[in-house]
């Protein structure tokens, strides 16, 4: 595997993705949107989840593809971006007709940030500017549906990263990573995700000494990581599934603890159909580039996130200056 020349989902080939932010609340809302509709899948595995038309996802029900994907802030009423999403690719013609009427399928999982207001931003109107604001430029860090993102004791965000296999295969994941667990060691700020890094994507700063166990304050609810993986391998909704199941594995790998009872950590996995189908083989290769991508993608996320003004929770080169200028010095 090697990164596409993005090194972010927007490499899966027809996928663009917008945000809206919030900066008087500190919250926001990303979109991924397919430029004709996605095979989609979901796994959860966090113990508090928030989310919409999940269940629709499952192999065995009627729907076949969405229309886009949502990620949000705000807790429930982040759910809300969905409805903005809806109604902007409505009023564009997309989305399956019923007696007249378009309807977008609009699958949307949320994460807590509401320590900065969210509750009174308009949700329905970040998620149609999300949508507007859509495109093959993917921003990270602060912004969109991580823009209030806490990662342990550090600022999570939004993060992205892609993989090329060697048949030409694309895979891409797209992260707002605000878990209880943190991401990086706290002697060092040497990120869990090291070994899979390329480049200096993150930094360089080499594999932690040990794991080194540091958490935020967890309340029931007031966490979760919830990401997409995406590839261009035509799949089915089974297939889609059960890489979304696999591609968890990435966020063991960046977050310690993860997938806590306090998290509602979420995957959702999209297929373009732009490449032929996966042997068994191929499918279990994807389940492991997407996982990679993941675990990446999460350290990207706190790497070049950003403190708001007044903020108690440090950004990573607040927190670790000095480890940035010396990588083998040990912060105590």
């Amino acid at each position: 595997m090697r990164p596409g020349p993005l090194n972010t989902i927007a490499d899966v080939d027809g996928l663009r993705v917008g945000h809206a932010t919030h900066e008087g609340a500190r919250t926001g809302a990303t979109v991924l949107l397919g430029a004709a509709g996605l095979v989609a899948g979901v796994h959860v595995m966090g113990g508090a989840p928030g989310t919409r038309e999940t269940d629709l996802l499952a192999p065995d029900r009627l729907v076949e593809r969405v229309d886009a994907l949502v990620l949000s802030g705000g807790s429930a009423f982040g759910l809300a971006a969905a409805d903005g999403a809806m109604a902007a690719l409505s009023e564009a013609g997309r989305g399956f007709e019923v007696a007249g009427t378009r309807v977008p399928i609009v699958p949307a999982a949320i994460l807590f940030d509401l320590r900065g207001g969210g509750a009174r931003a308009d949700y329905r109107d970040l998620g149609r500017r999300a949508l507007a604001a859509a495109s093959g430029e993917v921003a990270m860090g602060s912004v969109g549906a991580g823009a209030g993102a806490v990662a342990g004791r550090l600022k999570g965000g939004i993060g992205s990263a892609s993989a090329v296999l060697e048949d030409g295969t694309s895979v891409g994941a797209l992260v707002a990573a605000n878990p209880v667990g943190g991401t990086c060691c706290p002697e060092t700020g040497r990120f869990w995700a090291a070994p899979f890094e390329e480049g200096d994507e993150f930094g360089g700063m080499g594999a932690p000494d040990r794991a080194a166990v540091e958490t935020k304050a967890a309340l029931p609810g007031a966490a979760t990581t919830i990401a997409i993986v995406a590839t261009d391998a035509a799949l089915t909704k089974a297939q889609a599934t059960r890489m979304a199941t696999v591609a968890h594995d990435g966020l063991a790998r960046a977050i310690i603890p993860a997938h806590t009872p306090f998290d509602g950590d979420l995957v959702f996995a999209a297929s373009t159909e732009a490449r032929p189908a996966p042997d068994a083989a191929g499918l279990a290769l994807l389940g492991h580039a997407g996982a990679v991508c993941l675990a990446r993608a999460v350290a990207r996320a706190v790497w070049l996130a950003r403190a708001w003004p007044g903020d108690a929770v440090p950004a990573w080169p607040a927190r670790f200056a000095q480890a940035r200028q010396n990588r083998t010095v040990k912060i105590t």
